[in-house]
């Protein structure tokens, strides 16, 4: 490993790889999403979800630098964005976490549409940088499902719910394993809604790839308005 030329919070290794020769591509659908989103994502105030994050204990080192407002670098602006800008009935995160996805996300769902959060932790499980309150499900906008969305078994269970997603934020493991076994149970399946769109996060992280590098639907970058580990946006079948 050589030095790292950068100071900086936080660092992860990747590499950079040429565009012209992968197989799949940006669309016009893809391109003009991700203009409209980042336009939206630019008047988006996420102060609340500061104030919430800053309560919270620290789950790894960058703790104490991570402001989910800031835009571009976080993508929980971007998050919110995409979903004015596709105005979908219902999203489904996989990867609750500390839960403010999901909350950038329900702050400008349209009236009536629901976002469906997969974990296989419940929210209650007592991590130490949990945002989410008892209040934040009272309206039945936001229901979270336990279960590992990579096992094929687990994934059939709550395919119903799956095939109704217009938008699927996917922010797991980033093992090597949990995202490529998703992606293939989803190859798997057909959706209600064409194309679906599919926001694939930390996709300039070492073990995710090869796997966004084999997405063969069209697919756009769009790490610089969205998290600086790499967000990648799908337009899925």
């Amino acid at each position: 490993m050589v030095p790292n030329p950068v100071h900086a919070y936080y660092a992860e290794p990747s590499l950079v790889f040429s565009s012209e020769d992968d197989r799949a591509q940006p669309s016009e659908t893809l391109i003009s999403l991700a203009l409209e989103a980042a336009r939206v994502s630019k008047g988006i105030a996420l102060d609340d979800l500061d104030a919430r994050w800053s309560k919270t204990g620290p789950p790894n080192k960058r703790h104490p630098y991570l402001r989910p407002s800031c835009w571009p670098g976080e993508h929980y602006r971007l998050l919110a964005g995409l979903t004015v800008a596709v105005q979908p009935q219902l999203v489904v995160e996989i990867g609750t976490g500390g839960g403010l996805s999901a909350l950038a996300i329900k702050k400008v769902l349209p009236i009536g549409s629901r976002i469906a959060t997969f974990d296989v932790v419940g929210w209650q499980a007592g991590r130490s940088f949990n945002v989410l309150t008892g209040s934040d499900f009272e309206d039945g906008s936001l229901v979270q499902y336990l279960a590992d969305l990579s096992k094929q078994e687990e994934f059939y269970e709550h395919l119903s719910i799956l095939q109704r997603a217009s938008m699927i934020f996917v922010d797991g493991p980033k093992d090597g394993i949990f995202e490529q076994r998703l992606l293939d149970n989803m190859r798997s399946a057909s959706f209600d809604t064409k194309p679906m769109i599919l926001i694939l996060d930390d996709i300039r992280l070492w073990n995710m790839l090869g796997i966004w590098r084999k997405v063969s639907f069209p697919k756009l970058d769009l790490t610089s308005f969205g998290h600086w580990s790499g967000t990648g946006l799908i337009e899925w079948g």
